[in-house]
């Protein structure tokens, strides 16, 4: 059993009164020192600080990977020379980005790109985010145009081409050198100057040169590339048909190593007019034997140079013919040809020809219940040679003269 303290008999007054409460402990010198109030007061700051940056960073992310306005793809073109606001404001116009520019431009700083945005033409996606949108301006994913050069067109016809463009800069200082310029399709961005596209198929066009020399048939008849070069641009005249080629080309080289007169009439046609590439006219007899350093109706062997601007095709052709003994071909009335071995039936075919050529005129006639008009008096040209009278419909690449 425990023992009770004693109680200490007291006044009714004293009893009356509460008992003193014993004074709190005083606080550590160490609590109330300025320096420790202050890191209080910095972490406080710090805390709030970064949790404000996180709220921010989650907003921001989430601003700059959402789907931006644009509700189907859109090219904008990027001038030289402008700022980001300038870019900014583009963009806005176009309806790239929403009306808020800032969030672009907050993006862009965040992302540390502002130096390397570059002009140009983009092509920007449905409803693509800002991220996306910045990506495509920083790494320079212009718009790449899709030109194409024919084959068999001469260099200034090219060059007329290339000045039509709009998307094309510049102007060029001369006409490249004929045969050198490689007909393809290609990609160029908006803004190229043509100096730089004219380099660009002359680049090719060396390269795909020296791969198809390189494996040429060693019986082939010419001694240098550009020598391959300008019987490739006479094939090329000469044929529009895929199938064709390799056995024209076999004709030609067979001719070359009999010491045979090519007689290719695109090559009298380059005499005549040279780069403008048409005459615009029929062929009259007295040109088909006028001296020209081109006219392989005259000259022996190949002329000195390109007559147009082979494709790849015709170099291929010309590098490895078909293993033909053809030495003649013409038209045979359906937009291919006939080849032959023999001047024989070469005649046979012309022939056949004029024949094809004889019907399609006495259908083109029209039948009529009114008396035919007299007879009108034959017109005669200033030359006393008359000309190589055109069909009165065409038949495509016609080769017609009996000497082929």
């Amino acid at each position: 059993m425990t023992e009770r303290p004693p109680i200490s008999p007291r006044s009714p007054r004293a009893a009356l009164e509460p008992e003193q409460v014993p004074p709190p402990p005083k606080r550590s010198a160490r609590v109330r020192s300025p320096l420790v109030v202050a890191g209080n007061a910095i972490i406080t700051v710090l805390l709030i600080g970064m949790l404000g940056a996180g709220g921010i960073f989650i907003y921001g992310k989430q601003k700059i990977e959402a789907p931006g306005p644009l509700q189907e793809e859109k090219i904008v073109n990027i001038p030289a020379r402008a700022g980001m606001n300038d870019i900014a404001e583009i963009l806005q116009r176009e309806g790239v980005i929403d009306d808020n520019r800032w969030a672009f431009m907050g993006s862009v700083l965040a992302l540390k790109a502002r130096a390397d945005l570059k002009p140009g033409e983009y092509a920007f996606q449905k409803q693509a985010s800002l991220r996306e949108v910045i990506g495509t301006i920083v790494e320079g994913k212009v718009v790449q145009h899709p030109v194409t050069i024919p084959e068999g067109l001469t260099s200034e016809q090219i060059v007329e081409r290339l000045s039509e463009n709009e998307i094309f800069s510049g102007s060029l200082r001369e006409i490249p050198r004929e045969g050198t310029l490689l007909p393809e399709t290609y990609k160029f961005p908006r803004g190229t100057s043509r100096e730089q596209a004219v380099q660009r198929m002359q680049q090719t066009q060396k390269r795909v040169l020296a791969e198809i020399w390189e494996r040429r048939a060693s019986d082939v008849p010419v001694k240098t590339p550009e020598q391959l070069v300008t019987l490739a641009s006479i094939i090329e005249k000469e044929t529009g048909k895929a199938d064709e080629r390799s056995r024209v080309a076999a004709v030609f080289v067979n001719r070359l190593k009999q010491k045979m007169k090519l007689q290719s009439d695109p090559t009298i046609i380059y005499g005549l007019v040279g780069g403008k590439g048409t005459l615009g006219r029929p062929i009259k007899r007295s040109e088909i034997m006028q001296a020209s350093p081109y006219n392989t109706y005259v000259i022996e062997g190949l002329p000195p140079g390109p007559i147009a601007n082979p494709g790849r095709a015709s170099l291929e052709a010309a590098a490895n013919p078909a293993r033909t003994r053809d030495l003649f071909f013409v038209a045979d009335g359906n937009g291919g040809h006939s080849f032959t071995e023999t001047y024989e039936q070469h005649q046979k075919n012309v022939a056949r020809l004029r024949t094809m050529e004889k019907q399609i005129q006495n259908d083109a006639v029209e039948p009529t219940d009114d008396p035919p008009p007299a007879a009108a008096p034959a017109r005669m040209e200033a030359d006393p040679a008359a000309q190589v009278e055109p069909s009165p419909k065409p038949i495509p690449r016609k080769r017609t003269r009996p000497d082929r």
